[in-house]
């Protein structure tokens, strides 16, 4: 884990790579949950039988069940210290290239892409890619942004 010690030292690691998380299984039951929580019960994602026939050879996950898991693989890649608050501002682009099989084993690496600052605090817009393990291009590509709130 990155720990950057206050905000001048992120702005500095501008273009800096973060690495990578450890990896993470989907699990059916994870997909089956987030089918649950957002009403999304389509075929491809919780009929293991129908997907068998179907596109993808199996249930997939959710394209949205990947980016919902990028702030808990933000918080093992970095931390910034001598804030009082950071918050999701929201997304630039997200791309789902290629689907993440149930079963399979995932991980996210993440670059800094700009730090600047704003009125309301320090907005940093990092690149999140998300891998399936063996897999030859990314599941996910996310520009993230987030906002830091200096302690007053």
């Amino acid at each position: 884990m990155r720990i950057f010690t206050d905000l001048a030292e992120l702005k500095a690691a501008k273009g800096e790579h973060l690495g990578y998380t450890d990896w993470r299984e989907i699990s059916q039951e994870r997909v089956n949950l987030f089918a649950d929580a957002t009403d999304d019960h389509q075929w491809i994602h919780v009929d293991a039988d129908r997907a068998k026939e179907g596109p993808f050879g199996g249930t997939i996950a959710h394209g949205y069940l990947s980016l919902a898991l990028v702030p808990s693989f933000m918080q093992e890649l970095f931390r910034v210290e001598g804030i009082r608050m950071a918050v999701n501002y929201g997304l630039n682009k997200v791309r789902f290239p290629r689907p993440v099989p149930v079963g399979s084993r995932v991980r996210a690496g993440a670059e800094i892409v700009d730090v600047k600052g704003t009125p309301a605090g320090t907005l940093a817009n990092l690149r999140v890619t998300i891998e399936v393990e063996g897999a030859d291009r990314p599941s996910c590509i996310a520009e993230t942004l987030s906002l830091f709130v200096r302690e007053e």
